[in-house]
């Protein structure tokens, strides 16, 4: 099925056409497996980053199977009022040829201009839950009885607190229809989900070392856990990102983080889900004219974002799962442009990275925070720019007595290049290999220790285990 054709899925001229003209030339993994599997009519679970093509995954199905009998034939339920639209205006597109209409609902927009829409007899609703189900339970969509039903971004929809609304919204779905169910994730609960509205799914999975970008230079640095917000604006002066992601782990981080750089007088904003609509939707906008280059966001908020000139992503903790590391870094390097990933990581997590690492079949070396060195017209600016403190004349006249003008001047620059070598965060190239060494010795001084009668060891390399054991836990837990 991989190296199956568009040409060869069976799928009708039109569709095809469309597909052309969309300029998609070969299929990508989820759709060369997903695309026979819902032609064939089976129940789907598909597990896909997104950025892999899953929108067109199930679209292409939808579309070829369309009879156009004035009733909707197609539902997709996602979580967010952009990637609601993001789809709908795709489908659209693919659709061109075969005349379809689609109608996407979300809260914050007119409810009778939705229902004037729904009137129109349209082939596909794209939906976000709540207003979906608000729809439903004031019966405002006579006949409704799609044959399709999508449910994209599933773990997102639990992140967001969506479940019992799509469990809720099944219960309106006629019992004969086809479910495809998309999702980065698998939690459990999703997986329960799954149990409860399919029937006998067929399964894709598309790895992460399927999908790992060679456009994307992956790097880590090691830091000290409290000079995280440090480590961001010393990155962002060293590399001057054009536009730029920031994945933190919660709501607060976010807000706190863009602050901070705000402060720092560089040009960001805050995504989360926390903010009301409007804001969210500022904040993007802003981004994507220009008008921010930095976006400090959640993984909730950021799924879905399609944006293809970001050409930097950073990691402010390093992410729960490989699922979510491919998710993130995906964010950039992508229509063919190079992109690069930071990851932020303390000596502690270097346990959960190996496990990315193994996931995703892709070296990360462990690199020390380089240092930010001003250029000589930017150090000449920010001398000029200083405000003369009280006690600064007293220290220039015992200079001039000991030393001439230029010496002194001279000795006072040589002096302010050497404090700021000093301004150093987390540890050394050396000290890190030391660490990673450290890391790698417990079950071999484990084995060491039971053939050893010397305490003082034992208990060392005890204490080392138990502090790398609680260090981990409480790492996820400030999560």
């Amino acid at each position: 099925m991989e190296n199956m054709k568009f040409e060869e899925m069976g799928l009708r001229e039109n569709v095809l056409k469309g597909i052309k003209d969309m300029g998609f030339v070969t299929p990508s993994p989820v759709q060369s497996q997903s695309i026979p599997i819902a032609l064939g009519g089976s129940d789907l679970i598909a597990q896909a980053q997104t950025g892999t093509g899953k929108t067109a995954a199930f679209s292409i199905p939808i579309l070829n199977q369309i009879e156009k009998n004035g009733e909707i034939e197609a539902l997709v339920i996602t979580p967010t009022r952009e990637l609601a639209m993001q789809i709908s205006d795709e489908i659209f597109k693919l659709g061109k040829f075969v005349r379809i209409k689609t109608v996407c609902v979300y809260g914050g927009q007119s409810i009778r201009r939705q229902c004037e829409l729904l009137e129109n007899n349209p082939q596909v609703l794209v939906a976000t839950p709540g207003r979906l189900l608000d729809h439903l339970k004031n019966d405002r969509i006579p006949n409704f009885s799609p044959k399709v039903v999508v449910l994209d971004e599933s773990d997102e929809m639990l992140d967001m607190g969506f479940l019992d609304d799509v469990e809720e919204i099944f219960s309106y779905l006629p019992s004969n229809r086809q479910t495809l169910l998309f999702s980065a994730t698998m939690p459990e609960q999703i997986q329960k989900l799954a149990h409860k509205i399919l029937d006998n799914p067929k399964y894709v999975k598309i790895t992460p070392a399927n999908i790992t970008n060679t456009d994307i230079t992956q790097k880590c640095y090691v830091i000290n856990e409290g000079h995280r917000d440090e480590a961001i604006v010393r990155l962002m002066d060293v590399f001057t990102p054009q536009k730029s992601i920031i994945f933190t782990s919660t709501k607060k981080e976010a807000d706190a983080l863009a602050e901070r750089l705000v402060e720092a007088k560089y040009r960001a904003g805050a995504l989360h889900g926390d903010m009301d609509q409007r804001a969210r939707m500022d904040s993007i906008r802003a981004f994507k004219a220009n008008k921010i280059s930095i976006l400090v966001a959640t993984d909730v908020a950021a799924r879905g974002l399609d944006i293809s000139d970001v050409s930097h992503v950073f990691n402010y903790h390093i992410p729960l799962n490989p699922e979510s590391y491919v998710h993130r870094i995906g964010r950039t390097g992508r229509a063919g442009k190079k992109g690069m990933a930071i990851t932020l990581i303390t000596p502690l997590e270097f346990k959960e990275l190996k496990r990315i690492q193994d996931e995703v079949k892709h070296s990360l070396e462990l690199e020390e925070l380089p240092m930010y060195e001003a250029s000589h017209n930017e150090l000449v600016q920010k001398i000029l720019k200083t405000k003369i403190a009280d006690e600064a004349m007293d220290i220039y006249n015992e200079l001039i007595d000991k030393h001439d003008e230029t010496n002194s001047v001279l000795k006072l620059i040589s002096y302010i290049l050497k404090e700021g070598s000093k301004n150093k965060i987390g540890p050394n190239q050396q000290e890190i290999k030391r660490l990673q060494e450290q890391e790698n010795k417990p079950k071999n001084e484990d084995r060491g220790f039971r053939n050893s009668n010397r305490r003082d060891f034992g208990s060392r390399n005890n204490s080392s285990r138990g502090f790398s054991r609680s260090g981990g836990y409480s790492s996820k837990e400030r999560r």
